[in-house]
């Protein structure tokens, strides 16, 4: 597999839009009119609101804070407050969605750290060493059978799309060959769950990049901007990730 990460990722539907929302909130904000700001301020939250929810699942499944302490709502009310009295540092209108999951991504960054768990927000992936990887990989099968969704409240469960997180993600014949066997081997509610696994095992900065570049098709340079970080650091995160996962399923594949 190469180790190459693509950069050229397309813009949702609600990226597109946000600009245009942005100067309407502007506008709503020098009326005061609180109430219209809010209302127009949740056409733009859909795709924040998964994102909220995947980052707590993954930060539930790994005992950051104990399961159903904290819902989206608590963020994206927050989220509403703040963009509400800090929409006026935002410079241009095309830089507000990113604004907007930098703010998210903060809020539930802020909160991990309150639970008394900022150290493993910041865990090296160096410490994932193939060994560990190895045990882990041998967990993923194990717990396969298991029950993996956390949040029995999903509004939509179907933005778990593994199939089409790993097309997107593997592009290079010897990547798609693997996701062919798959196809062919397994059953579509077993790839799902099997990669959900993965997915959640990773240390918090991993899993954010993944999510951020797979589900939001945000490009290396946004992610850090969202995340803080040096874009060098978010492709090295996103490399350890696509590796992890291809090799994880290789396995996999083969035992089974």
């Amino acid at each position: 597999m190469k180790n190459i990460v693509s950069n050229k990722q397309g813009e949702t539907g609600l990226q597109q839009v946000a600009p245009n929302t942005f100067k309407e909130l502007v506008q709503l904000k020098r009326q005061g009119d609180r109430a219209a700001f809010n209302l127009l301020l949740l056409d733009v939250l859909p795709e924040v609101k998964k994102f909220v929810n995947r980052r707590l699942d993954a930060a539930v499944y790994q005992g950051n804070f104990p399961k159903s302490k904290y819902k989206a709502e608590d963020f994206i009310d927050q989220l509403f407050i703040e963009v509400y009295e800090s929409i006026g540092v935002v410079e241009n209108e095309n830089d507000f969605y990113i604004w907007l999951f930098k703010k998210t991504n903060d809020l539930v960054d802020r909160t991990i750290a309150v639970e008394a768990f900022e150290d493993s927000i910041f865990k090296n992936i160096d410490e994932f060493a193939t060994s560990e990887w190895k045990l882990m990989s041998e967990k993923f099968s194990a717990e396969a059978d298991g029950d993996l969704i956390m949040r029995e409240d999903l509004e939509d469960v179907s933005y778990h799309k593994s199939k089409h997180t790993l097309i997107t993600l593997f592009d290079q014949d010897e990547e798609k060959d693997l996701i062919a066997q798959l196809d062919q081997n397994l059953s579509q509610e077993d790839i799902d769950r099997y990669t959900e696994i993965v997915l959640r095992n990773f240390p918090q900065p991993m899993h954010t990049v993944f999510e951020l570049f797979t589900k939001q098709e945000f490009t290396l340079e946004q992610i850090a901007e969202i995340i803080q970080r040096d874009v060098k650091d978010v492709e090295s995160l996103l490399r350890e990730a696509r590796a992890i996962l291809y090799n994880s399923l290789s396995a996999w594949t083969r035992k089974n």
